[in-house]
């Protein structure tokens, strides 16, 4: 399995995907905007855009469907709850089912909705020595966790977190569909200040650009990504929650917590 991110150039730091069977040449192309620097690259790499798979309905992530169905005759796949907001999909999606691409290839819809309601992940196993892979759109970001001020819900969010991130292997490789790691290592290092790993990947990282920015795995996402992290007595104690029980907070009260300050952070 070939993948390649794109990096979109524009102001919303947009990654773009092409996941690839090395047999037969056949890609999968995830959350297109900016189609031109898509199939420059396909034609670079010399395989050929069959499907189109957007996680969800968001215009920086389906406004270079249009233009890429025009040039290859790709297949639009996507959230069946989305579809109709979406436009042109010809292959509505739930959570659970396999996408395929060549031979090699196999991917499983999770459905991971809080950023939207219908929001979907791409998840592939390990294979051929390759790391299993997430390619999480909007709901997973490097250190940092999707907003949802557009047709979200904070606690569809957390339960995404805490029922299928959470299930997933310490060497699974993190696709965003953005870059924001950056400002959200800072947003890590404000309610966390003692962490050691986000303040080394801060300083590591200071002068990259997007095209640059690493490629993280879970166990990593999981020393420095807060809300993977809301346990943390050092965590909970900078949000000074005060349970109508008394008790401490829940995981849940915490990871709502940091979302919501986030929002305005």
């Amino acid at each position: 399995m070939l993948i390649e991110r794109i990096w979109a150039q524009n102001e919303g730091r947009n990654y773009h995907y092409l996941i690839a069977c090395t047999e037969t040449g056949e890609a999968l192309l995830v959350d297109p905007l900016n189609a031109a620097a898509c199939l420059a690259r396909a034609r670079e790499l010399n395989v050929r855009i069959t499907q189109v798979f957007n996680t969800h309905e968001h215009r920086d992530h389906t406004g270079g469907n249009a233009e890429i169905v025009a040039a290859t005759g790709a297949q639009v796949l996507a959230h069946a709850a989305a579809a109709d907001r979406i436009g042109g999909v010809t292959r509505p999606m739930r959570g659970g089912e396999v996408v395929r691409v060549g031979r090699t290839i196999e991917l499983t819809c999770l459905d991971t909705p809080g950023h939207t309601r219908a929001h979907l992940c791409l998840y592939a196993d390990a294979r051929d020595s390759q790391p299993p892979a997430l390619f999480s759109g909007d709901t997973l970001f490097n250190a940092g966790a999707g907003n949802c001020l557009h047709g979200g819900d904070p606690q569809l969010l957390y339960e995404t977190f805490a029922e299928k991130l959470a299930r997933l292997p310490d060497s699974a490789r993190i696709y965003p569909g953005h870059d924001y790691l950056l400002r959200n290592l800072a947003f890590t290092l404000d309610r966390e200040p003692s962490n050691s790993a986000a303040k080394e990947m801060a300083r590591r990282y200071a002068d990259q650009t997007g095209a640059l920015t690493p490629t993280l795995s879970m166990a990593q996402e999981r020393q420095i990504n807060v809300f993977l992290r809301p346990a943390s007595p050092e965590i909970v104690a900078r949000l000074a929650l005060k349970p109508e029980s008394g008790a401490t907070p829940t995981t849940r009260e915490v990871f709502l917590a940091l979302r919501a300050l986030r929002n305005r952070w």
